[in-house]
């Protein structure tokens, strides 16, 4: 080490000297070079050892290398001057020169060894270590018996883990709701309330889901999830066509397990993704969504207040998707999925059966603000568009056949999200479907809208607040062929044109009080107008109360 010391510092002077000697004359220039790299050293040149760097007459203190040199005289006594006591710092070293000065410091370093003199470490400094080590002897034995037993809990976990690559992760959400007596108007509609609503029994609903995430390689992942639900709410008015109860956002009933999720996926470049896969290839799963706190198990009660209802249709179960981020605050997702995947040929293929293709942009102008704008094309195979919200069957069932008329659907619409401060977020989504039979006239239009406020950390921190208003899906206007056209279906069966003759309205208030971090509860009222977008049937007020349990073991 010293001897790199050495060979650092003396270069060092001699590459500054040689920048500074570029500019003297070139008489002086030659003598030097003469004299500094001659074969052999003359008498006269001849080097002498050193005990102080003042000794050395053209070295000041304001020179740059001067605590080097310090440092290697008066610590390591390796630095010779010449007689005439200069140290030349800024000539060119020689190999003669070098020689002398490493085989100098080279013999100090073996006197500190045989002497055990140094300055580094002496005698003194050994017995202080010992006593140390002495008066602190319990503190030792405590920290070497936690190393002792950090160690074998790292054993313990290692032969116990569940995988190496894969992550295990779960929720419970159990839900408790009940609803007010209503009687409603429903076949025929015709401003007669004469049906009474048959769901206002208070019931429980539950929904577990288990998730197996696998890290394949380090920028790809297999993602499964088993999920088994029990309970349902039921049908307030039945009509048949028309979907005019609330569904809850945990509401799958399969009273069995099944596998909800299977896909791969693959992170290609820094700003592309690809999702592929049979099971969980769907719009809520593979495009971002505004709404920051969009979830069934920590957000609204509702499935129509998690996200607009277009974003659902088609319900996509295998198929590919994509993810491009293309800009620091713009990126654009893409999906072709199916419903169904069966046997090709029997309308439940990848192709054939009901499938979805949709595009969704993702602006971000400031960090507070969220757009997204999305385009989506469905082709359902028994006129149903699968958003399991509001007016979602779009043709009549033939008595005949016992099937819908397939229906193909155009639909765009758009979501905002301004996060006003951080403890309040105000939102609003808007959309628009046209839809046609394949090879027959007219065709059949909704609308939807959503407005809503959120309140993330309300009275404490970790806790939600939400309020909610809009309209499900509700068919504006229709001219589908007679015996397919829902709203003249419903009302008269004349084969007049036109749409519902009521608006549906919900409202919807809920607070989730964050217990601790795996466990809430969610109490929520919501009050539902003109259900079934019909004017003459009562309003139903539904309570609902949330319990949530979740648990994640990472390994």
């Amino acid at each position: 080490m010293l001897a790199w010391l050495l060979i650092a510092g003396v270069n060092g002077v001699a590459q500054k000297a040689l920048a500074q000697e570029y500019t003297e004359t070139k008489t002086t220039q030659a003598q030097e070079s003469i004299d500094l790299n001659s074969s052999s050293l003359s008498p006269e040149d001849s080097m002498a050892q050193v005990t102080s760097v003042s000794q050395l007459k053209d070295v000041q203190p304001n020179d740059w290398a001067f605590q080097a040199l310090q440092s290697l005289v008066e610590r390591y006594g390796c630095i010779a001057g010449y007689p005439d006591s200069s140290y030349r710092g800024n000539h060119a070293l020689t190999r003669y020169e070098f020689a002398v000065g490493v085989n100098a410091c080279l013999d100090r370093v073996n006197e500190l060894i045989t002497t055990a003199t140094s300055n580094l470490f002496t005698h003194e400094d050994l017995a202080i270590l010992q006593k140390l080590q002495s008066e602190f002897a319990p503190e030792l034995a405590t920290l070497r018996g936690r190393v002792d037993s950090l160690e074998a809990k790292t054993a313990e976990i290692k032969a116990n883990q569940f995988s190496t690559t894969t992550k295990l992760s779960g929720l419970v959400i159990v839900g408790i709701q009940g609803r007010t007596s209503n009687r409603g108007d429903v076949n025929p509609r015709d401003g007669q309330k004469d049906t009474d609503d048959t769901a206002t029994n208070t019931n429980v609903i539950s929904l577990a889901q288990l998730y197996l995430t696998s890290q394949i390689t380090p920028r790809s992942y297999l993602f499964t999830g088993f999920l088994d639900g029990r309970g349902k709410s039921s049908l307030g008015f039945t009509n048949s066509v028309s979907r005019n109860n609330v569904l809850l956002g945990y509401e799958f009933p399969t009273d069995s397990l099944i596998v909800s999720d299977l896909n791969f996926h693959w992170l290609v470049t820094d700003k592309l993704a690809v999702m592929v896969g049979t099971e969980g290839v769907s719009m809520p799963a593979a495009f971002r969504g505004p709404n920051r706190v969009e979830s069934a198990a920590t957000g609204s009660l509702s499935y129509f207040a998690q996200r607009n209802p277009i974003l659902n249709m088609g319900y996509g179960h295998g198929g590919i998707a994509i993810d491009w981020q293309f800009a620091k605050r713009a990126s654009l997702q893409a999906i072709y999925s199916s419903y169904q995947l069966g046997n090709p040929g029997k309308a439940s293929g990848l192709f054939d059966g009901t499938t979805t293709t949709a595009v969704q942009l993702l602006l971000t102008p400031t960090y507070t603000l969220d757009l997204s704008l999305y385009y989506v094309n469905n082709y359902s195979s028994d006129g149903c568009l699968l958003t399991f919200v509001g007016d979602e069957y779009l043709t009549t069932v033939n008595t005949a056949t016992g099937k819908s008329a397939p229906l193909q659907t155009n639909a765009v619409g758009a979501t905002v999200t301004w996060q006003i401060s951080p403890h309040i977020s105000a939102s609003a989504w808007g959309g628009y479907t046209k839809s046609y039979i394949p090879g027959r006239s007219g065709n059949v239009e909704t609308t939807n809208y959503m407005v809503f406020l959120n309140f993330p950390d309300l009275f404490a921190k970790g806790n939600l607040g939400g309020i909610y208003v809009g309209q499900p899906p509700k068919i504006t206007s229709s001219n589908l062929p007679v015996g397919n056209n829902v709203p003249d279906f419903i009302n008269t069966g004349l084969g007049r044109a036109g749409g519902q003759p009521g608006t549906t309205t919900q409202i919807e208030a809920f607070y989730r009080f964050q217990l601790t971090d795996n466990i809430s509860i969610t109490p929520g009222i919501i009050h539902i107008i003109e259900p079934g977008n019909t004017p003459d049937s009562d309003s139903i007020t539904i309570g609902r109360g949330v319990l949530l349990v979740f648990n994640s073991v990472y390994t």
